[in-house]
């Protein structure tokens, strides 16, 4: 699976830890976040990942900021993108079942490291589960194309 992991001034020791082990899966991760701990704008890191998502460039994207909210605000505001803040692997799991969202997001401040990586194996080995999921999607693609 090619996945575009991105991230913020606050996440950047989480996100290394994540895309190695993304990679010790077999996964193939491409860094659009930042390296550097000087204070960034999270909604720079949150569109890029979620603007390569949305073109179909990746299978998926894993954000990482101090909370994951405020990253993941930023990718809903691009079409198409379902992202998902993530502090347990239910949540994880469900959103994958049951949203499809192409985007998790979580916070270094938030949980930690191993639970990091439990959350992300917990969302890539889930399957969206169709059926009346699909309604509810298609339901929220509407409303996109509406505003």
């Amino acid at each position: 699976m090619k996945i575009a992991i991105g991230n913020d001034h606050a996440a950047v020791a989480m996100k290394q830890e994540v895309a190695a082990y993304l990679k010790e899966l077999g996964h193939e991760v491409v860094n659009m976040g930042t390296d550097r701990a000087e204070s960034c704008n999270y909604p720079e890191y949150g569109e890029k990942v979620a603007n390569a998502v949305a073109s179909g460039e990746f299978d998926c994207g894993i954000l990482i900021c101090g909370t994951g909210v405020g990253i993941s605000i930023a990718a809903n505001k691009v079409n198409g993108i379902r992202a998902a803040v993530c502090s347990d692997t239910a949540t994880a799991r469900l959103v994958k079942q049951h949203n499809n969202a192409n985007i998790i997001a979580f916070g270094e401040r938030i949980v930690g490291v191993e639970l990091a990586k439990d959350i992300v194996k917990a969302y890539l080995t889930a399957e969206f589960e169709g059926g009346r999921h699909a309604k509810r999607i298609a339901m929220i693609s509407d409303i996109e194309a509406r505003n």
